[in-house]
């Protein structure tokens, strides 16, 4: 069995009522910055808490019922680490406070909490589902923007729709979600990958994203074109081209921004539309549906061409592969 990527995971469903909010706090506590909890809800504290290292950076995704959390000047003289924390509300919405900035912070937004001075934030969960959120803990001499800019954001609200924030969101999404899927050795990847999403949504937001280093806007913009050619493989259009012409820069950078990498851009279109074909020849719920119309659904029109690229790939034609995996 592989190994996981560390992961701590804290479900007080499964304890005494008696215990768990305390268990939920020492957890939370460790997370990002000590708090004083508010809550009606504390007698029987139904909630979650994950914890992801990812190198430098910690990964939380929290669950709780509506609480009232108070980082007080007291508990910042007692604890000040030199953190930030990038906080989406999953699901619930939020009001937070800091730095005489106070905004309402809905269900797909982020908010940005600088862990070295008091803040406040009330948590409404909406009827009987828990409120949740994830969060990013990153250290100050980590981000790369000047922290006077940086303190301009503490409590604001970032829609996560589009630009940068969405593919953050997207990002700590399918980690937290499916943090099984990497294994211990690519969590300081993760981690770079995570720093520069974060860097680059508040560097969008403050309209400064040339001030980021080279190699930050280089990465980010390797990560947003992945993502890109993941959400149109099924175009039979996508193609280095088209791709460059997307994110208006010319063929010539594209090939530069991906040089280093284990594939070039037409390989990766390639190798993930095969991925997608190959998962779906295997998925019992699609038995059913002819080889050629899979292929068709991922980029793949001409069923000759299909066939030899997936053999050449594989070992085997599609049909001995569905077969094989009946």
């Amino acid at each position: 069995m592989n190994p996981l990527l560390p992961c701590e995971v804290l479900d007080t469903s499964v304890l005494p009522p008696s215990d768990r909010f305390e268990c939920w706090y020492e957890v939370i506590a460790r997370e990002a910055a000590p708090t004083y909890v508010k809550s009606p809800h504390l007698a029987d504290f139904k909630a979650l808490a994950k914890r992801v290292s990812l190198g430098t950076v910690l990964l939380a995704e929290l669950r709780y019922p509506t609480l009232d959390t108070i980082r007080s000047p007291r508990l910042v003289r007692r604890s000040q680490p030199d953190t930030y924390q990038l906080v989406l509300m999953t699901t619930g919405e939020s009001v937070a406070n800091q730095e005489r900035t106070q905004s309402s912070v809905p269900q797909a937004s982020f908010t940005l909490l600088d862990n070295s001075k008091p803040f406040t934030g009330t948590h409404y969960a909406s009827g009987p589902t828990l409120a949740s959120s994830i969060s990013l803990v990153i250290p100050h001499q980590a981000l790369p923007l000047h922290p006077d800019k940086v303190r301009t954001l503490l409590a604001s609200s970032i829609g996560s729709d589009t630009g940068m924030a969405a593919l953050l969101a997207q990002f700590v999404h399918r980690v937290a979600a499916r943090p099984e899927e990497f294994a211990p050795s690519q969590a300081v990847t993760l981690g770079a990958i995570a720093l520069d999403l974060a860097a680059s949504t508040l560097a969008q937001r403050l309209a400064v994203q040339e001030l980021l280093p080279v190699e930050v806007r280089e990465r980010t913009l390797r990560t947003e074109i992945e993502s890109f050619i993941e959400k149109n493989l099924g175009d039979t259009d996508l193609t280095p081209r088209s791709v460059a012409a997307a994110h208006h820069i010319s063929l010539r950078m594209l090939h530069r921004l991906f040089a280093s990498e284990q594939h070039t851009v037409a390989e990766l279109i390639r190798l993930r539309r095969l991925a997608r074909c190959q998962r779906d020849l295997t998925n019992p719920l699609l038995a059913d549906r002819p080889i050629h119309r899979i292929a068709a659904r991922w980029g793949f029109p001409a069923k000759a061409h299909f066939s030899r690229l997936f053999k050449s790939t594989f070992g085997m034609s599609p049909q001995e592969y569905r077969n094989l995996h009946r």
